[in-house]
């Protein structure tokens, strides 16, 4: 553990600083977008530009990375978000923020991928399962204390924008001052949606559905507080408890599903989910009540925090159960597939939900989870009727952030590792100092001894 955190100690830093920021700007632009009077479909028309741009960037970031490196890479796409940040606050307009979420979501997928390249080069076998969990938890750890930097000032200011960019420009310190050498890409293809379905149509459509769920609760969550009523301070509190609750929840339920058969823990989740949601209607009508007919936040607070013990582990789950019916040489090829799926799905969250909100009220926001939580237990109800579970003794239950690309899917101790072969230069390199190399070593060894 201490060796990975030497060796990767810029870059978890750098992705703290992100990370932060994209906490504190995905609830800033949801309230503010309330404050300005922005329609609700426009809202999440608005929103929903982050998802486009991050499918986009999904894309096209492996050519970049494969031309400039991923030091430029990184530099570039950060300097990107922070600038956009800005601009966000100097024109106020639905279609121009969803352009610049686009941007947002171009620049934050290419940083996601050259961090998650940069730490499964940076990581070996024996120690890619540490590597990933220190990586969660700073992702969600920072998000969330990113939620909180909502209370630095009023959404209606230019002050909490500049804080965003000034967090984003940090974020560029720590990795270009390391002097790790940065690794080569390896371009990772993903399996056809046709071929993904076939050996798993649950995993794929419930990927699907997952990603319009996940889309739109991130993306609006804040939107939805903001016209509830809720205090800065309580929009903070709800949205850190989103990313917390999602963390912890990830290894009880993991450790369950590799008990049973994981369609059923997707089911009883799926479902768990969609009740947590409608019970959290009820009580969200309740607090405005005059008098004593009014309930407490808290339990708002605690039947959400239900509700995403329930829903946010479930990429993870799907991600599991697809590897079920797979080789293990295919588990990373399966993984890039469910990420196209889930973006997909992603890009149509946040505008669908606001329709829903905008034809049924705030409170539409959670018929909106309900409804799709319940098409995937539906759905997987039906597979399990038609197909028998399968013991695939190389899967197991790996907890992975939903942001996660194909080079971070890597990471995954279970999965076979994509070995790059050395260049010529190396292999010099390595001769000229006496190191013997093979098909597997220690990338630190090769920093210490060969450069």
């Amino acid at each position: 553990m201490n060796k990975v955190l030497k060796n990767s100690w810029a870059l978890f830093l750098g992705m703290g600083f992100i990370m932060m920021a994209y906490g504190f700007q995905g609830s800033l632009l949801g309230v503010r977008a309330v404050q300005e009077e922005f329609s609700l479909t426009s809202t999440g028309f608005m929103m929903s530009g982050y998802f486009v741009g991050y499918f986009i960037g999904a894309a096209t970031i492996p050519n970049i990375i494969s031309r400039v490196g991923h030091i430029r890479v990184f530099a570039a796409f950060a300097s990107l978000a922070s600038l956009v940040v800005l601009i966000h606050s100097v024109i106020i307009h639905p279609f121009v923020w969803f352009l610049l979420r686009i941007l947002t979501g171009i620049s934050m997928v290419c940083i996601y991928t050259v961090a998650e390249s940069w730490l499964n080069d940076r990581s070996s076998n024996k120690n890619r399962g540490s590597v990933l969990s220190i990586y969660m938890v700073i992702l969600y750890g920072t998000m969330g204390v990113g939620m909180f930097l909502l209370n630095f000032s009023s959404p209606k200011n230019f002050q909490p924008f500049i804080l965003v960019s000034v967090i984003t420009s940090a974020a560029l310190i720590p990795i270009l001052l390391t002097k790790k050498k940065p690794p080569n890409f390896k371009k990772i293809q993903a399996m056809s949606l046709k071929e993904l379905y076939e050996a798993s149509p649950f995993g794929i459509i419930s990927s699907l559905f997952y990603g319009t769920i996940q889309s739109a609760l991130f993306t609006l969550l804040a939107v939805y507080a903001t016209s509830m009523n809720f205090t800065i301070l309580e929009i903070s509190i709800v949205t850190f408890l989103l990313a917390v609750s999602g963390a912890v929840a990830q290894f009880p339920v993991g450790k369950v599903s590799d008990i049973y058969d994981r369609r059923k823990v997707i089911v009883f989740s799926t479902f768990g989910a969609a009740i947590f949601a409608i019970i959290a209607i009820f009580v969200s009508r309740q607090m405005y009540l005059p008098g004593g007919l009014a309930t407490s936040k808290t339990w708002f607070y605690i039947f959400f925090i239900l509700f995403s013990f329930c829903s946010l582990p479930m990429f993870s789950l799907i991600l599991a159960h697809t590897n079920d019916f797979i080789s293990k040489d295919k588990f990373v090829a399966a993984g890039a597939g469910l990420q196209f799926a889930f973006g997909l799905g992603a890009m149509s969250g946040p505008f669908l939900c606001s329709v829903f909100m905008d034809l049924t009220g705030p409170n539409g926001f959670f018929v909106f989870l309900f409804i799709f939580h319940t098409f995937i237990g539906l759905f997987g109800i039906y597979r399990m009727k038609v197909r028998k579970s399968a013991d695939n003794p190389d899967s197991q239950f790996v907890a992975m952030p939903q942001t996660i690309t194909p080079a971070g899917i890597e990471l995954n101790p279970t999965t076979e590792h994509i070995e790059e072969p050395y260049s010529e230069k190396v292999k010099e390199i390595l001769e000229r100092k006496g190191v013997k190399y093979k098909k597997e070593v220690d990338n630190d060894k090769i920093d210490e001894q060969a450069y």
